[in-house]
């Protein structure tokens, strides 16, 4: 199958997909979980191709590729991964869905010979597929596996420079000509104006800064923070609940919370969380627990971390691992957010040029 972002496709079904899993639930090492036979039978549009993706398992963040994979807009809800909160987009592969032309869903010719099925029995049950969400081994701490921990089993190293990626991206639809220029434009810039470098890089930085406002755009994303390394970092609980409403703060601001590493209590400030400050966003759930892609436990914070509706990273500024289309959810300290009333959206009393749309934004989400 070979499909683009926007078509529409079909889960096959259950017996369909586990013929096609080994006894440990994988297909060329893509683990099929749990949650995803609730989606057998029902039709999506293709959100993303996964033909690259990022590798978060090595801590080298590079880039990786997948043979005949996709995103359908459907995260894991995290129930087989002792209640995990990440959210990851799930990779599906291409085995497991077909090409339809359209939402409606007609019934299905279920019309088949004994002989038929007794020759195509799965190889896999799906008591298979739930056993393999563990990993085997002894001791007191469980040791989970998904499709995030196990990446590097199912996917391959792609170099940035392999243009196969780009053209791929311009053809399944996964990025327009637009982005895929701009995109190349800040690493040409960010790489070629030493604009990485503390001591030879300031100039490129500010000169990126005033173009920047001048044009509207977002400020350059790879600031250092303000903190010296050792000392501690501020911490402010805000008490946020899924459906507030909050405003994250300018990147200014965030910044004077961050170490020279850009990180605050640990959690580190992303660029691709800059183009968001200023704006205003629902709280969509704050993490408490989340499976550690390196070593598959699950972990507890001491201080949980902020999801926000909407927001994900879009890839703009990874280097290697730059237009990744994984979507994955950009998590918030709440010393860098700060908490907004619906009033103050419906009075238009907020500075920035983005609060109007952002608010029209989240007070829809917060209707439907």
């Amino acid at each position: 199958m070979k499909a683009r972002a926007g078509d529409w496709v079909e889960v096959l079904g259950k017996d369909e997909i586990l013929r096609t899993l080994d006894k440990h639930g994988r297909l060329e090492g893509l683990p099929f979980m749990p949650q995803m036979f609730r989606y057998c039978g029902q039709r999506f549009r293709i959100y993303k191709t996964a033909y690259k993706t990022c590798d978060t398992v090595s801590g080298n963040y590079s880039g990786r590729h997948l043979h005949n994979g996709y995103h359908l807009n459907l995260r894991c809800d995290g129930r087989a991964y002792g209640g995990c909160q990440a959210g990851c987009l799930m990779f599906w592969k291409a085995a497991w869905l077909k090409r339809v032309g359209g939402p409606v869903q007609y019934a299905p010719n279920l019309t088949h010979s004994p002989n038929e099925e007794a020759e195509s029995s799965p190889r896999c049950t799906e008591s298979d597929v739930l056993d393999a969400t563990k990993r085997p081994e002894l001791g007191a701490n469980t040791r989970y596996s998904c499709q995030a921990t196990e990446l590097l089993n199912y996917t391959t190293p792609l170099s940035w420079w392999d243009v196969r990626q780009y053209a791929e991206l311009w053809r399944s639809h996964d990025r327009t000509l637009g982005e895929i220029a701009r995109g190349l434009f800040y690493l040409s810039y960010y790489y070629g104006t030493l604009a990485f470098s503390d001591r030879w890089g300031r100039p490129a930085r500010w000169l990126y800064n005033r173009i920047q406002a001048v044009s509207g755009g977002v400020p350059f994303p790879r600031m250092n923070g303000t903190i010296p390394l050792g000392q501690p970092t501020p911490r402010r609980d805000l008490g946020l609940r899924p459906g507030d409403l909050v405003r994250v703060k300018s990147y200014q601001e965030i910044l004077a919370t961050l170490d020279t590493r850009l990180s605050n209590r640990g959690l580190f400030f992303d660029a691709e969380l800059v183009p968001f400050c200023g704006k205003v966003f629902r709280v969509s759930i704050c993490v408490e627990r989340f499976v550690d892609e390196k070593t598959g436990q699950l972990r507890r914070m001491n201080t949980p971390a902020v999801i926000l509706e909407g927001v994900s990273c879009k890839a703009r500024y990874g280097g290697r691992r730059i237009f990744c289309p994984r979507s994955i959810h950009l998590w918030w300290r709440e010393i860098w957010l700060e908490r907004v009333s619906v009033d103050e959206c419906n009075q238009g009393s907020l500075s920035s040029s983005h609060h109007s749309a952002a608010c029209a934004t989240a007070q829809g989400a917060h209707s439907s």
